[in-house]
């Protein structure tokens, strides 16, 4: 699980490593109302809400920073994922079924915060999917911008195990092995 964690953000290490700060921070109306910047930040934000719920006990996402740095410079951003990187790295296998408190919103038509019990390993696979679901949007936003991107940026594990599934079906026997 943490091989993944770290696969996940070397992705998004390696686009803000390709990226220009213009392009980062670009809003690119009218199909996005945010720019790769603002989604790369969201992403952060997530981790970072993780890792102090997990020296608290209690996760809360919605707490989450809003704008600075990390929206707007790439070099920034590179600077949380590293952090967020270090932190994963020093996580055991024991840490994984730990008991959390996680609150959220709920309801968009009036505060509804609701609590439940998870785990580290459940919140970790929480947040890696939801990187990855950003990174698909980065992707479009990316290619509306004409920029060229490695074609796994943003693809689901299950999507991409179904493309094998599917490539290797579709050769013949001899060139499977």
């Amino acid at each position: 699980m943490l091989n993944s964690q770290l696969e996940i953000l070397a992705q998004g290490h390696a686009y803000l490593e390709g990226v220009t700060k213009e392009d980062y921070s670009q809003v690119v109306t009218p199909n996005f109302i945010s720019s790769a910047g603002a989604h790369m930040r969201h992403i952060i934000d997530h981790y970072q809400s993780l890792m102090l719920g997990f020296s608290s006990q209690k996760v809360d996402y919605d707490c989450r920073l809003r704008g600075g740095d990390i929206e707007n410079s790439p070099i920034a951003a590179i600077k949380k994922i590293a952090e967020i990187t270090t932190w994963i790295e020093q996580l055991s296998s024991d840490d994984f079924n730990k008991p959390l408190s996680l609150s959220s919103e709920v309801s968009i038509k009036s505060k509804n915060v609701q609590t439940v019990t998870t785990s580290l390993a459940r919140e970790l696979i929480f947040v890696g999917s939801h990187a990855v679901h950003h990174y698909a949007m980065i992707s479009q936003i990316s290619f509306a911008q004409k920029s060229q991107l490695d074609k796994s940026f943003g693809l689901a594990p299950s999507t991409a195990t179904f493309l094998r599934e599917n490539s290797q079906l579709a050769q013949p026997k001899s060139m499977q092995n």
